[in-house]
């Protein structure tokens, strides 16, 4: 991800504003993945975006908040807002493995997964973290797929009666076993043959189940 675009997707200020933010999240995102939430400080944040501490503070009050724009970042960049926009004149298969493609790239990173595992490690002992986890990522993306669901479905593309329990069962099904053999640190990553298949199969089975009957 490149700097401009974590400045764009991340509020307006002056361009020294914009450029002091813009490293400061990309330093975040690199220490989190790699350090871990409690292994990663604001001075450690401040020292890899050449910023000062007191700079950090005011553009990020508090690690917490700085790590939930970390990941928000992290998902817009991948997933950008337009891409949940519905073409209602497009076909919508192509718009569904749109989507898919840039989910299961998301999640199967190896940024994503370090995080991922982070959360998981650190759920008892921080359960705060993963709340903030959740809403700023997988919540987030959900209720945006759920505005085209609802979009699609208001323009006859869709019958979907639950579009809260579709975009769910959506995601769920783009992860697969892929992604918990990542998670678990097992089996082979997928060419991008299978990859394929899977994003295709995947969005079949998708429009099959809710096609307008």
């Amino acid at each position: 991800m490149n700097s401009p675009a974590i400045a764009k997707t991340c509020g307006p200020g002056r361009p020294k504003d914009l450029e002091k933010r813009a490293a400061i999240l990309d330093a975040a995102k690199r220490l989190f993945t790699t350090q871990g939430f409690d292994g990663t400080s604001m001075d450690a944040i401040a020292a890899v975006a050449g910023v000062s501490k007191l700079t950090v503070y005011s553009h990020f009050q508090d690690k917490e908040r700085l790590f939930t724009a970390a990941v928000e970042c992290v998902c817009q960049d991948t997933m950008p807002p337009e891409i949940f926009a519905a073409d209602l004149k497009g076909p919508i298969r192509r718009q569904l493995l749109t989507i898919a493609r840039a989910f299961f790239t998301l999640v199967t990173s190896d940024a994503a997964m370090a995080v991922h595992r982070t959360i998981v490690a650190n759920a008892q002992q921080s359960p705060k973290l993963g709340q903030l986890f959740w809403e700023a990522g997988p919540k987030r993306t959900q209720e945006a797929f759920e505005t085209f669901l609802r979009e699609e479905v208001a323009a006859g593309k869709l019958e979907v009666a639950d579009t809260h329990r579709a975009a769910m069962q959506f995601f769920c099904l783009l992860k697969g076993e892929c992604h918990a053999q990542l998670e678990f640190g097992c089996g082979e990553p997928l060419s991008q043959r299978e990859v394929d298949a899977h994003l295709n199969a995947t969005v079949d089975m998708f429009m099959r189940a809710y096609a307008p009957r």
